[in-house]
């Protein structure tokens, strides 16, 4: 059974005919692009190198716009359905060769054809369902990275504040009150540590001179007391 036509086949369609190419080169992006939801099919053919995704990516903005504008769909919901490139017409040239020959210039066109529909529901319901998944979880990092960054500035802040303290918030009054009494208990502890060492010093003088032999001549209580006896 015969599948059907082209001309018979559903959707919005825009047609660019006569365009300054061969029919070869309009297929190898129009295969880029077939089935391809309408925005990813736009993002493909915008980062192709090849010259004509210039102009299948026009052909295409125009079946999105008819779309929209005539048939009033959503153009998120759309997607390329068709595309295909028919041979045109081909002008013929000659170029000079040796010995007075010339050799035949084909310069050829074609008719570039894209057919845009609305998608099945279930692809749309899975869309969405992908987009918001998507959109959640870019918020939920958004939200994230300022968090920390607002940790880290409060860090800082405090950081910056414990490190540079104002002058106004000193009370130089407690401060050299404070001074000058640590002053005077230096002082105090100073005098009371070298009247300890002077106590120290006598009681070490009289304890040597206790254990000291008698000097020569010196009459001791004894030999006092048996001379008087003697007597």
């Amino acid at each position: 059974m015969p599948g059907v036509k082209t001309n018979e086949r559903e959707g919005t369609r825009a047609v660019l005919r006569h365009s300054r190419m061969s029919a070869t080169k309009a297929r190898q992006v129009l295969d880029l692009i077939r089935g391809q939801d309408a925005d990813r099919a736009a993002e493909i053919l915008a980062l192709s190198d090849r010259e004509a995704a210039r102009v299948v990516a026009k052909v295409l903005a125009s079946a999105v716009a008819n779309a929209v504008h005539n048939d009033g769909l959503d153009a998120e919901e759309l997607f390329v359905s068709a595309c295909y490139a028919d041979e045109g017409g081909t002008l013929k040239r000659w170029r000079p060769r040796a010995r007075g020959r010339a050799t035949r210039i084909r310069k050829r066109t074609c008719h570039v054809t894209i057919i845009v529909s609305r998608m099945p529901d279930e692809r749309i319901a899975r869309r969405r369902a992908e987009r918001a998944a998507t959109a959640s979880q870019r918020s939920r990092r958004v939200a994230s990275s300022r968090r920390r960054r607002a940790e880290a500035a409060d860090t800082a802040r405090v950081a910056r504040a414990a490190e540079q303290v104002p002058e106004e918030s000193v009370d130089w009054t407690t401060s050299d009150a404070a001074a000058e009494a640590g002053e005077e208990q230096a002082v105090v502890e100073a005098g009371a540590e070298a009247e300890a060492g002077a106590g120290e010093e006598a009681e070490d003088g009289e304890n040597a001179d206790a254990g000291a032999p008698a000097e020569a001549g010196s009459v001791t209580e004894d030999e006092a007391s048996a001379e008087e006896k003697g007597e």
